[in-house]
């Protein structure tokens, strides 16, 4: 347990009413508190880490000022809302995010009144930021709405409609671009934080507005005065663009410093409109290991802080993810014309090694996947062979450019689709449950799910020389041990495996499923198909497997629902083939967060489960023979 004693003015602190009852003076102290108190925590659970270090100034003088929940406050994608987590009365429950039954990893609106907006994906919280503002302006209410994203997530482009729509409203919006990279500008220091007051401030707002009234029947002097006014702006803030869109610009100002976050936010909290308020921030403050490298220390699972470097756990083996990373580095040194996208997932994906080795043809598009996914099809139409590199969960954000762009032109682009099905401790905003559904609808794709590392790496191979839209979908973790054999070998297209023979009960497993459906079918003596493609379907396998068993199962890390299962109940209603068939996948509801383990044991897809479930099966049938 965490000692209270520690922290005498955090352990005060159960919401952000008891936040604002403190002196400001009071807040320096309590910023340390809640860094060091962030620290012990996560260090203990593991989490994410960094983030949450950046953002601890920003996320008290936010609660200090505006006057939460009430006004709302909404996080994009929220691995920096921990130490929002802590001030809104989950302090003690900290401990347990991302377990099972314990705290969400993202802000979510069932789980504390605080948390104005469900997240997960980014980019999103100024367009819901932006709801909440015209609402509040429908209904007379002067209530604010707040957007805190980070400069990752303004690359997506659905924060530029966002911003480009809030710039033409009067909606009391507050857009906070928590800079932790420094990748728009590095100028901080006491004469922007000077000037990020005034520019702020009412007089300076009151005297820019009059000037307009005045000027604007002189437009010499308008113009002259606009001109002198982007040009002093110019010299300290990055803010043209923002300004252009119908912002008002304030910035970019130290987000370590409290005094001045807290007199420039009250300054904006009594202006009406949209104003784009620009910090700066260090990824992992006040944790020396984590501000050298903010990458590894973004998600940590427990680790000993007082040292300088984390310690890893042995590796059981390769993950799917180092898999296609090996593939690609050796399908790259045989193909010339390969060339790798991502949209901002280097590390997560598996492509660091490429980056580093194949520069020039590695594209990492930032946090943008319908352009990555165009940006392929456009490479491909001249001839280049692209690899997508994109987790389960974000490609549904690139769905139309897949079918449109892609598919309807038959153009030769991989999809190496990570973290499909069940993710764990990230929970449904990050599972993939949903590929195999959304991808066997579309034509002319292929869709392919290993059952192990090997074939991991031999679909990536079909994928690429079949030329036609493929996807390779594979899961969190680590494969069953299977050797990896780094060959150029590919799999004929359509065709699965019989990996068990037995009687009456044919399994007709896809990808991750094969491992616990043999061990369920060593229990129950029954046939294990590993059906490797999910389209175009083994027909013949099928129908083979009809003619000499009773009943069929299929079994799917992916919701039940127009799943593989699907596909072959399809093929059988199509064909005449009146067998029993049981479809096991994914429920129809969303799992919550915990261990891998847990989840897949929830949605009864571990061996025990797929046991079982096979056997109410056999006895519902056997009654009704009874019956007949």
């Amino acid at each position: 347990m965490i000692d209270p004693k520690h922290y005498p003015l955090l352990r005060r602190i159960d919401s952000p009413e008891d936040l604002r009852r403190l002196d400001e003076k009071e807040l320096l102290q309590l910023a340390d508190e809640v860094r060091h108190y962030l620290l012990e925590s996560v260090s203990r659970s593991g989490g994410h880490l960094a983030a949450g270090l950046g953002t601890v100034e920003l996320t008290i003088a936010l609660h200090y000022v505006f006057n939460t929940p009430y006004d709302r406050l909404v996080w994009d994608v929220g691995h920096q809302a921990y130490p929002h987590k802590i001030l809104t009365g989950r302090r003690d429950r900290l401990a347990t995010i991302r377990k099972r039954g314990g705290l969400t990893p993202f802000p979510k609106r069932s789980e504390s009144p605080y948390d104005a907006f469900g997240v997960g994906h980014s980019s999103t919280s100024i367009s819901a930021a932006l709801g909440m503002a015209i609402a509040a302006s429908l209904e007379g209410r002067d209530q604010r709405a707040v957007a805190v994203i980070g400069d990752g997530g303004l690359t997506g482009g659905m924060a530029f409609e966002a911003l480009n729509h809030a710039g033409s409203l009067d909606a009391n919006l507050l857009v906070v671009l928590n800079d932790n990279e420094m990748s728009i500008s590095p100028n901080v220091g006491a004469l922007t934080n000077y000037l990020a007051r005034i520019l702020s401030s009412k007089l300076y707002t009151t005297f820019r507005e009059g000037s307009k009234q005045i000027l604007s029947h002189v437009p010499e002097m308008w113009e002259l005065a606009r001109r002198a006014e982007e040009h002093v702006k110019g010299m300290v803030a990055p803010g043209t663009l923002f300004e252009e869109l119908g912002f008002n610009y304030i910035g970019p100002i130290d987000g370590h410093d409290l005094p001045t976050l807290i007199a420039t936010l009250r300054n904006i909290r009594s202006l009406n409109g949209p104003h784009f308020l620009h910090v700066i921030t260090k990824k992992g403050k006040g944790y020396l290991p984590a501000e050298r490298d903010p990458v590894t220390y973004h998600g940590v699972t427990p680790f000993d802080p007082s040292k300088n470097a984390m310690t890893k756990a042995p590796s059981k083996g390769l993950t799917y993810t180092q898999v296609f990373s090996h593939w690609l580095c050796d399908a790259a040194e045989r193909e010339p014309k390969l060339v790798g996208i991502t949209p901002a997932m280097r590390e997560g994906s598996g492509l660091v090694t490429f980056s580093e080795r194949f520069p020039e043809r590695y594209f990492d598009v930032g946090i943008a996947e319908q352009h990555a996914v165009t940006l392929a099809a456009g490479l491909a139409c001249e001839g280049y062979k692209p690899v997508v590199a994109i987790y389960s969960t974000f490609l549904q954000r690139a769905y139309d450019q897949l079918i449109h762009d892609v598919a309807l032109q038959n153009l030769p682009v991989v999809f190496a689709i990570d973290r499909a099905g069940l993710v764990g401790p990230d929970g449904p905003t990050h599972a993939g449950s949903f590929d195999l559904s959304y991808l066997r609808c579309v034509p002319n794709m292929v869709v392919m799910a290993p059952a192990d590392e090997n074939e991991c790496y031999q679909m990536l191979n079909t994928a690429l020389a079949c030329g036609r839209p493929a996807a390779v979908r594979y899961p969190r973790g680590t494969g069953p041990g299977v050797a990896l054999k780094r060959t150029p070998d590919t799999l004929p297209i359509g065709k699965g495996v019989v990996c068990r023979r037995g009687r009456r009960i044919a399994i007709l497993a896809f990808g991750s499923m094969v491992a616990p459906a043999l061990a369920a079918a060593e229990r129950l003596d029954a046939t294990v198909a590993n059906m490797r493609f999910v389209k175009p379907l083994d027909e013949a396998l099928i129908r083979e497997l009809t003619r000499s068993h009773d009943y069929l199962v299929t079994v799917e890390e992916n919701v039940v629902m127009g799943g593989a299962g699907s596909a072959v109940n399809e093929y059988l209603v199509s064909s005449g083939l009146p067998l029993p068939v049981l479809n096991l996948g994914l429920p129809d509801r969303y799992l919550e967060h915990g261990s891998r383990e847990e989840l897949l044991s929830e949605a009864e897809l571990d061996a025990d489960g797929i046991q079982r479930n096979i056997d109410h099966f056999l006895q519902r049938h056997d009654k009704l023979k009874v019956i007949a």
